[in-house]
């Protein structure tokens, strides 16, 4: 296993195998799912996979279909058919559930026979009979699922183990599941020298998934460092690729994720600052690349960028000048002071020594 980079030997501007550059794809496809109130609305197809079980599919995915005791990762949200009320989202959680086919929770049957025929990357809507979801009871802890309720499943599988015994991510020894996430983050990366972005994205994300917080919470000394110098490039991939789709705020969020873990990442400084500038958040850009350039302060891509942000602000600046100016328009001209003609200037004296000669007169008077 690799060590965890050291801060001070870090660059943004050279990229090791652990991680990937930003530059050089130019090709993106997909969309991420919406995040409304209900389910998506679909026009295509509907497939009935069993009689209570019906798929319709969003997007389609790659490769082959998982088969019984493959470790599944997967997102979902969840809705009653009937009132369209969503009692599960592991995308707010951002957390993928994994399920062993095969060995799925009873509520799961249905969403089980969906996932077996969908292919990593696949993204659809599945239409569930409360037979082979809650069942006639329903659930009253969490998820709150009324009595006999049918269930609408918006699914992405993200990827699939194929393993004999179905051996889960609990099952596994440590090295086990480093392991199994570094064999991800590298299938991710091959993925991304061929622009296929969203397909690295997934590997990246199976291989996250491998290394949660209670996995993270068990581990001290030579294993923390062991699953850190898995776990965080995927992070900084994640956001790599984000970037590139244009998705900033989630390249933010995988940022946030590594520097939660290490404050001086200077990949991370600069890839959140990259997701900030292109969001106009410039404050908050300039702030992670001077911090960033405080542990690599001769590297050219932090320079280029903070150069770049000094250049908007100028540009800004400048714009919202002549737009004041054309608001308010230029200041008035003062008025100038008229000549006064000699004509003038001599009935003003006439007017005078008349004055006098009057008052003069007066005081011989007195």
């Amino acid at each position: 296993m690799e060590k965890v980079e050291e801060p001070q030997n870090q660059s943004v501007g050279q990229d090791g195998e652990n991680e990937i550059t930003t530059e050089g794809s130019s090709f993106v496809h997909g969309e991420p799912p919406q995040d409304g109130s209900g389910p998506p609305k679909v026009d295509s197809e509907m497939e009935v996979l069993h009689e209570k079980v019906k798929k319709q599919i969003i997007k389609e995915g790659h490769g082959q279909k998982p088969s019984k005791y493959s470790t599944c990762f997967l997102h979902y949200r969840a809705w009653t058919e009937s009132t369209q009320h969503k009692f599960d989202d592991t995308w707010h959680e951002q957390r993928p559930l994994e399920m062993v086919l095969g060995k799925e929770k009873q509520q799961m049957t249905g969403l089980a026979i969906g996932v077996s025929s969908m292919k990593s990357g696949e993204r659809a809507l599945l239409h569930v009979g409360w037979e082979l979801g809650y069942g006639k009871e329903g659930n009253f802890s969490f998820p709150n699922v009324p009595p006999m309720a049918d269930i609408l499943y918006e699914v992405e599988l993200i990827g699939f183990d194929e393993t004999k015994e179905g051996k889960a991510r609990g099952d596994m020894t440590v090295e086990e599941r480093i392991g199994a996430a570094d064999r991800r983050k590298m299938d991710g990366n091959a993925l991304f020298k061929e622009e296929k972005l969203e397909e690295a994205m997934q590997q990246y994300e199976m291989a996250i998934a491998y290394m949660g917080d209670d996995f993270m919470f068990q581990l001290f000394g030579k294993y923390q460092d062991m699953a850190l110098a898995v776990k965080n490039p995927c992070h900084l991939n994640m956001a790599a690729c984000l970037i590139k789709l244009k998705r900033y705020e989630e390249a933010i969020a995988q940022c946030t994720i590594v520097l939660a873990e290490d404050d001086k990442n200077v990949k991370a400084l600069f890839r959140r600052g990259k997701a900030r500038a292109e969001l106009g958040q410039t404050d908050a850009a300039r702030e992670d690349f001077l911090k960033a350039q405080k542990y690599v302060p001769e590297d050219k891509a932090i320079s280029k960028e903070l150069r770049l942000l000094a250049e908007h602000d100028k540009a800004v600046y400048k714009k919202q000048k002549e737009l004041y100016k054309g608001l308010f328009g230029p200041p008035p001209p003062e008025p100038k002071p008229k000549k006064t003609s000699a004509l003038i200037f001599f009935w003003q004296w006439l007017i005078s020594l008349f004055y006098c000669l009057v008052k003069r007169q007066r005081v011989k008077a007195d």
